[in-house]
């Protein structure tokens, strides 16, 4: 029974976001109230409230499985594999698995242009990039035994956040000027394969690198 509801509230939730983001990106962000995302999703206003406390969370809504999945590659790496280097064999993985979280398309470039025309989104955007690099910073220093507050995680969590937040910007420009799928992901890989260089070399002598 526990299971059927469990299922039922993420359906409603997927439901709502989907809804949401449709509107969003048809309409722009600022545009769209609360009122007619439950109408489209056909559920109350508190029950939007109830899975979405913001509105720019229906948006992100695939945030925290972001965070757990920079968490996991860590928990799961070898140890062999330093974890800097994990980082960037996760990167190359998420392209060769098609991830959507490296998603360069049609699709996803509704996603960051609805993105760049409101400043909300925006904020929320770079706020989340701070949350990440708080989260990577934890499983980092946890990974080696260092303290959570360790300023060598800091730093790594830190230059890696910048890495890849080049990265993304520079495939999605890479796919609205070439509309090529391939060409972004290589563009994505380039950058953060060139900035591991650099992170390693920032890190040589600590348990990162």
């Amino acid at each position: 029974m526990s299971d059927r509801r469990t299922r039922k509230r993420l359906a409603t939730r997927q439901g709502i976001s989907d809804a949401a983001t449709r509107l969003f990106i048809e309409r722009g962000f600022d545009h769209v109230t609360v009122d007619e995302i439950a109408a489209a999703a056909d559920v109350g206003r508190m029950t939007v409230f109830n899975h979405f406390p913001r509105k720019e969370d229906m948006f992100f809504d695939r945030d925290e499985e972001g965070r757990e999945m920079l968490r996991e590659a860590l928990r799961q790496r070898d140890p062999d594999v330093a974890p800097i280097e994990t980082y960037r064999l996760l990167a190359h993985r998420l392209i060769a698995g098609r991830s959507p979280a490296v998603e360069f398309s049609a699709r996803s470039q509704g996603f960051i242009e609805t993105i760049a025309a409101s400043e909300t989104l925006k904020a929320r955007a770079r706020a989340i990039r701070d949350e990440l690099t708080q989260v990577v910073a934890v499983a980092l220093s946890e990974c080696v035994g260092r303290e959570p507050a360790d300023p060598d995680a800091y730093l790594a969590a830190g230059l890696l956040l910048a890495t890849w937040t080049v990265a993304f910007i520079q495939a999605h420009r890479t796919f609205r000027q070439t509309r090529d799928t391939e060409e972004a992901r290589a563009a994505f890989l380039a950058i953060v394969d060139k900035g591991s260089i650099g992170l390693k070399a920032a890190m040589a002598g600590t348990p990162y690198a």
